[in-house]
């Protein structure tokens, strides 16, 4: 599934001999900041110039700034990305800019069984503090003993909170960067327990007398109960026993363990995010339903297959580039029999990405939500 990218791509000048002497950086909607540096992405390199890097590890990489410019000065170095999206972009500006990195999809960087000398993290905007706490403490522990974890940020993004998680897991803590963005260090002492920040968190729901065991974290969508628009999405659809059923844009997989409750159906979930699909892997364990979970960029994970029915709450605040990659990708994986059932905000008008589609057909309308059927 190509990527909407914004173009031309960002340049960066080097300022250091290995690599090459310019950087371009494409990007996508969907990414952090996909217009312009962030501040704290600066700040974290430069802070990190003329440091003795070794063995470098980016969590939440967006789309790979600081893990390829610093490849010019690190021995190695793996970036990691909840988002298959911004990791597509990691890979793609890696081997645009011919540097010798690793890019992964995982949930958080202690899902990497590696050893790193350094650590380099501009936790994101939105990132909720608990979340961002439990990728400091992580990031830590990934550490050698005496390796060094750089963290930037602003105060409107944390980094004070961030600052004190750090002192109380390493000690002291020093301010090495100060500017647009500010970007503190510690040193891994010796023993490292991460905390437990954020767990799962378990709740059960009924749609239409079905019984749902639901499991979600901090910082997936609608994390503590179930959504207006998904209940009024599934209180609209209709899903047939022996169909081949998609939830696309699961999130922590309401959708498919209801689909897969009601229907004995050919189930597959798939979502961007690598924290939403671990949580949607966990509520089908718990609802006692079979059915296979991947992680890839809209429908790139499961383009090989064709689906009677795909079921969708789509996230309409990501950008065009995100939504026409999602509506392409539904007409392409649809059975020429097949539909689609989405809903959306009623204030929103997504006309402009049903063409692939010959009917458009209005099933529900909520306070808040409405419900459509697409079909070929």
């Amino acid at each position: 599934m190509p990527l909407s990218r914004h173009e031309p791509a960002l340049a960066l000048g080097s300022r250091v001999d290995r690599g090459p002497s310019r950087y371009e950086f494409h990007t996508a909607d969907g990414c952090c900041s996909p217009d312009g540096f962030r501040p704290a992405t600066l700040a974290l390199l430069g802070a990190c110039w003329d440091e003795r890097i070794g063995r470098l590890l980016v969590p939440a990489a967006n789309y790979g700034v600081v893990g390829c410019v610093l490849a010019g000065v690190a021995d190695a170095v793996a970036m990691t990305e909840t988002s298959a999206r911004a990791a597509a972009c990691c890979e793609r500006n890696v081997a645009a800019n011919g540097v010798d990195a690793t890019v992964s999809t995982c949930a958080q960087p202690a899902d990497r069984d590696e050893e790193f000398d350094t650590v380099a993290y501009a936790p994101k905007p939105y990132t909720p503090i608990a979340v961002g706490k439990q990728r400091v403490a992580n990031a830590l522990a990934t550490l050698a003993p005496g390796g060094t974890l750089f963290v930037a940020g602003t105060t409107d993004t944390g980094l004070g909170r961030y600052e004190d998680c750090l002192a109380d897991l390493a000690g002291r803590v020093e301010t090495v960067h100060d500017g647009d963005a500010r970007v503190v260090t510690a040193t891994r002492p010796g023993t490292v327990d991460p905390p437990a920040f954020v767990e799962p968190r378990e709740f059960s729901a009924t749609v239409d007398g079905v019984a749902l065991s639901l499991v979600s974290m901090p910082g997936t969508f609608s994390a503590g109960h179930l959504d207006h628009g998904t209940r009024l999405l599934l209180e609209t659809a209709t899903v047939e026993d022996g169909e081949r059923v998609l939830d696309l844009c699961c999130g922590y997989g309401p959708v498919g363990a209801y689909a897969g409750s009601a229907a004995d159906c050919d189930l597959w979930l798939t979502d961007d995010d690598a924290v939403a699909t671990a949580c949607a892997e966990r509520t089908l364990a718990a609802s006692g339903v079979d059915g296979t979970v991947v992680t890839a960029d809209a429908v790139s994970g499961v383009a090989d297959r064709r689906f009677d029915h795909i079921l969708s709450n789509p996230p309409t605040h990501a950008g065009d580039g995100v939504l026409s990659a999602l509506f392409s990708g539904m007409a392409s994986v649809v059975a020429s029999a097949g539909r689609a059932t989405v809903v959306h905000h009623r204030s929103l008008d997504l006309s402009r990405h049903f063409g692939r589609f010959s009917s458009v057909e209005r099933l529900a309308t909520g306070d808040e939500h409405v419900v459509v059927r697409l079909e070929k």
